[in-house]
């Protein structure tokens, strides 16, 4: 775990292995409810054409 600021976005390649597709199906339905308009941190994790 680590609060360095960029380090999710180097990791994005391998999320999906280390979480599973239902978790990261989850994390974006979560994102998708919450965020609507995609104005939180967009691209950080999902990409931002996936989230409209």
């Amino acid at each position: 775990m680590t609060g360095e600021h960029g380090v999710g976005r180097l990791k994005r390649p391998w999320l999906v292995n280390s979480i599973g597709h239902d978790a990261l199906e989850l994390n974006y339905r979560v994102k998708k409810a919450l965020d609507p308009k995609n104005i939180l941190n967009p691209g950080a994790i999902y990409d931002p054409a996936a989230l409209q």
